[in-house]
């Protein structure tokens, strides 16, 4: 037998490999599109994050006008030119000037997330994480053998951190810790001098602070804070196109990082994904020069389905918060509540939402819902919601009914 022949066979009858992530976490809202994809029917759909909003027509005809044109592999860290247009919007928005060197363009924010989390995270450290938090923070950290710390967002405090217990949390291991404002899945908007505390402890601990604020412009009450723009050299702040323009399937996004970060960053970038495709970007640059009246559409269209909902849920006797920003909103079931479970029924009353399960443990008792679709199906869907809750008590009867 030759030396290669030997070879092949060592590889055919060895062990397989052993998985490396036996324990991935589990998507909880994927689990509920799931169900509804194999129920079928006539479902409302209020569990997904997703605009209902059509990409504006300028964006899309400069990505089909980039389509027939010279396609060809970009700057790793992005198109020098959709850098330096985001540091001008960036300029525009919140007039701080932004070197377009610490700018990286990533497929999304969850990616450029992920990218960072590349760079920084190790087996063995620790991340400091909201809960409830969107669960691609809990999967990016376990991925990498880090172990998640969760800090609390609790409904009483309005969904907002406590700076005390964040500062308590923080160990000598800890390398990120993560806020996000307008928040996933509370729509909680975080007021600027609780940001610069944060900011503050995670400098002067040596922590990384990535703060997601990829619906900085989806906001009803309060503004949005721009964290890098507080420290520069500790903080990274990541946006996206997805939400605010409604391109969720074009995966665009963009980071602001300290200076060295921003270099490590834009190498990863090159072994991760080479570049973000070149008609996304084309699209996205044609996003940030182009009208803005979209995303006051857009964004008005989210501040009526809110005050809907809201309103409609409180009149039917359900307390409910109003959410500051971004397109979710959180209704309490009776305290206790499996959250999972009762998402699942749900499903059977006609109405999918996200259990707050799916986003940690603070909110276990709680569901989200989504407000980016049409105010007739929310109209629907807040019709089948209510007469789950009054039916099942807020969920505290789902085990009688089931056993009966």
């Amino acid at each position: 037998m030759t030396q290669f022949a030997t070879v092949a066979l060592h590889r055919v009858t060895r062990r397989p490999p052993r998985m490396k992530m036996a324990h991935y976490p589990v998507s909880g809202i994927r689990e509920i599109l799931d169900l509804v994809l194999l129920r079928g029917g006539d479902v409302v759909r209020l569990e997904l994050g997703e605009p209902g909003y059509p990409v504006p027509a300028h964006i899309a005809d400069a990505g089909a006008l980039a389509a027939h044109g010279e396609v060809r592999y970009t700057q790793s860290a992005g198109l020098l030119e959709l850098r330096t247009e985001a540091s001008d919007a960036l300029a525009r928005r919140y007039g701080t000037v932004i070197d377009p060197s610490r700018i990286v363009i990533s497929q999304g924010g969850s990616q450029g997330i992920a990218a960072v989390f590349e760079a920084l995270v190790r087996p063995g450290d620790e991340v400091v994480l909201p809960d409830p938090a969107w669960p691609n923070y809990l999967a990016m950290t376990t991925m990498r053998g880090a172990t998640p710390v969760p800090y609390g967002l609790p409904r009483e405090r309005g969904y907002l951190p406590d700076p005390a217990e964040i500062e308590r949390l923080i160990t000598p291991a800890t390398r990120v810790l993560v806020i996000n404002s307008p928040g996933n899945p509370t729509g909680a908007v975080m007021p600027r001098a609780l940001v610069e505390q944060i900011v503050a402890i995670a400098a002067r601990a040596g922590v990384v602070v990535v703060s997601d604020e990829v619906y900085d412009e989806l906001i009803f009450d309060g503004e949005p804070t721009f964290a890098a723009a507080i420290a520069p050299d500790d903080v990274v702040s990541v946006f996206s196109f997805s939400k605010t323009y409604a391109m969720t399937g074009w995966r665009v996004g963009y980071l602001v990082l300290p200076p060295a970060l921003a270099q490590t960053v834009g190498h990863i970038q090159e072994s991760l994904i080479s570049c973000v495709s070149t008609v996304s970007q084309r699209a996205a640059l044609a996003a940030l020069r182009g009208p803005q009246t979209d995303v006051a559409v857009m964004r008005e269209g989210y501040r009526q389905a809110r005050d809907y909902v809201v309103g409609r849920l409180r009149d039917g006797g359900i307390p409910i918060d109003a959410p500051a920003g971004a397109f979710y909103v959180m209704v309490p079931l009776a305290p206790g509540v499996d959250s999972r479970a009762a998402a699942i029924d749900l499903v059977d009353a006609g109405v999918a939402v996200a259990p707050g399960t799916a986003f940690g443990r603070v909110a276990a008792d709680q569901v989200r819902l989504s407000l980016a679709t049409s105010l007739p199906q929310l109209a629907v869907g807040i019709d089948r919601l209510l007469a789950w809750y009054h039916e099942t008590g807020g969920g505290a009867r789902l085990a009688g009914r089931s056993s009966g």
